[in-house]
């Protein structure tokens, strides 16, 4: 990029990987339950520093359960947050029209097929607009921007960050911020409760970055 277009490369490439990492963070709150492996690594010093210096703050009912119990309380928690009935599910078609498999649905799937995402791995199904997916989708394009940098390739680094913003217009955007909202009022679990926080604070700082 040219040295009056913002950041040199590298430090771009960085940046870029960076904001891929809590896009990758968030992904894996909502995308399924808490495994322990998840768990441990978040609770580790290292990454309660990061999280801390983010602003969260977590309570004891994460920070000091043994981490057996805390497994089966979030998997308890997303239950009934986000699959029981009467819950809130993080899916952008229920979000926006109060339903599963509505045009949100089919407008990411065609997103992803164009960029030649795949939807897979989960222990249990998904839905392609869930919000699990569609935070790991921005992950992905914005790993592809960071290589596309590293090529130097400036033309399809460009594409990409226009994708990423479309992306955002056309689906987060619509729904997170008040999702987060919903979430840190519905919550029981501090866990939740701060992750919601890390969500609502990304989504304005992406919002602004992005001049949408």
């Amino acid at each position: 990029l040219p040295p009056d277009r913002g950041p040199e490369p590298a430090n771009l490439q960085e940046e870029l990987a960076a904001r891929a990492g809590i896009y990758r963070l968030l992904a894996g709150v909502f995308a399924e339950e808490a495994g322990a492996e998840f768990l441990a690594a978040l609770r580790t010093p290292e990454s309660m520093r990061a999280l801390a210096d983010a602003g969260l703050r977590f309570d004891a009912d994460f920070t000091e359960a043994p981490l057996e119990t805390l497994v089966e309380t979030l998997a308890a928690e997303y239950a009934t947050m986000f699959v029981a009935s009467g819950g809130f599910p993080p899916v952008e078609s229920v979000r926006l029209t109060g339903r599963y498999y509505q045009g949100p649905h089919f407008a990411v799937q065609a997103e992803y097929r164009r960029a030649g995402f795949a939807v897979r791995g989960a222990r249990h199904h998904v839905f392609d607009d869930q919000l699990g997916v569609e935070l790991m989708f921005v992950a992905e394009l914005l790993e592809r921007a960071a290589a596309a940098l590293g090529r130097e390739d400036a033309q399809a680094y460009h594409r990409v960050e226009r994708d990423i913003k479309r992306f955002w217009a056309l689906h987060l955007g619509r729904w997170v911020r008040g999702y987060a909202g919903l979430m840190q009022r519905a919550t029981e679990h501090s866990f939740y409760r701060e992750m919601a926080k890390l969500l609502a604070a990304f989504a304005e700082d992406e919002i602004t970055r992005m001049r949408l």
